[in-house]
């Protein structure tokens, strides 16, 4: 009896190593793409990567501010936008945006 409960135990401990084995190396695939710039970002995503909380884009022209829709395909992403932060030349929210 005693046989039977250390092997149901010890089964139990692989399979648990197994799967977060498994699930550790599906988190590494899931790291958000960094594009070389915008002609690369706009292959994918032709208006650009936004953080989930942006809904317009902010211009900045001649020193007034106004706002616009979002043109284009605009993926929302956090992640994503962070990963890609550098192509956001104006701080707005929204990297590689069209105007």
């Amino acid at each position: 009896m005693r046989t039977t409960r250390t092997l149901g135990v010890t089964a139990a401990a692989i399979v648990l190593a197994a799967s977060s084995i498994v699930g550790g190396a599906s988190a590494a695939q899931a790291a958000p793409t960094v594009y070389k710039n915008c002609t690369a970002i706009h292959k994918v995503y032709s208006g650009g990567i936004a953080k989930k909380s942006v809904t317009q884009n902010r211009v900045n022209s001649g020193g007034k501010i106004t706002y616009r829709a979002l043109k284009g395909t605009v993926k929302k992403d956090d992640a994503l936008y962070n990963a890609n932060k550098k192509s956001d030349a104006d701080g707005d929210g929204i990297a590689c945006e069209l105007s």
